[in-house]
């Protein structure tokens, strides 16, 4: 533990140091450290009981704090560029990513499904979006409209998920794959029925 946290705060202090922000330098030592060991997994859910509760919810207060909704009150001109922010980032997102699914064999519940798990934004967004506001490239006016598109896209996982496989048939052979080498679609959509409403966030 000791050692993971040391190198997590050098990382970070590195890469502050050298003009980058300190997210770059603690994400670098992630993934640079092994995730199959069981020592680190073991001192990562240690952290995590103190860092979930406690922490994040106070990095979710300090980007609501930088956060002026006011702003979009009264002004027409922000509203549409609101709604042309969230239209483009569902298509590119929700609508790329189930015309893929469906080239690669899915049935359009199950392709608009995967689609909808990767349209959520989540933490990884809003954290980009306050290193770009700390930084000085994104106004607050862009900052407020990208928050209320990443918030609103997350929202609407789950119930379009659930909405999508609502009275779809379950999987009658356990889900083997497809002559053509994609995994059947029974397969998919139990695999979809389990995970969206455990950690819907995660696709982001």
């Amino acid at each position: 533990m000791t050692f993971l946290v040391s190198g997590l705060f050098l990382a970070a202090f590195t890469t502050d140091r050298i003009g980058v922000h300190a997210l770059f330098g603690a994400f670098l030592l992630g993934v640079a450290v092994p995730g199959h060991s069981r020592k680190v997994a073991r001192c990562a859910g240690q952290m995590r009981t103190f860092v979930v509760p406690v922490l994040l919810p106070l990095y979710f207060v300090v980007g609501g704090l930088h956060t002026d909704v006011l702003l979009l009150v009264g002004s027409l001109d922000l509203w549409l560029w609101t709604a042309v922010v969230v239209v483009v980032a569902v298509a590119g997102k929700w609508g790329g990513t189930a015309l893929a699914a469906r080239a690669a064999g899915h049935d359009w519940n199950s392709a608009l499904a995967i689609g909808a798990l990767m349209n959520c934004r989540g933490l990884t967004e809003l954290i980009v979006l306050n290193i770009g506001r700390e930084q000085g490239v994104i106004g607050t006016e862009l900052f407020t409209v990208l928050v209320v598109m990443a918030l609103l896209s997350t929202a609407v996982t789950s119930p379009a998920v659930s909405r999508l496989l609502r009275g779809a048939p379950e999987p009658s052979g356990g889900g083997p794959a497809s002559p053509g080498g994609a995994p059947a679609v029974g397969g998919t959509r139990h695999a979809l029925r389990t995970a969206p409403a455990e950690r819907p966030g995660r696709a982001a």
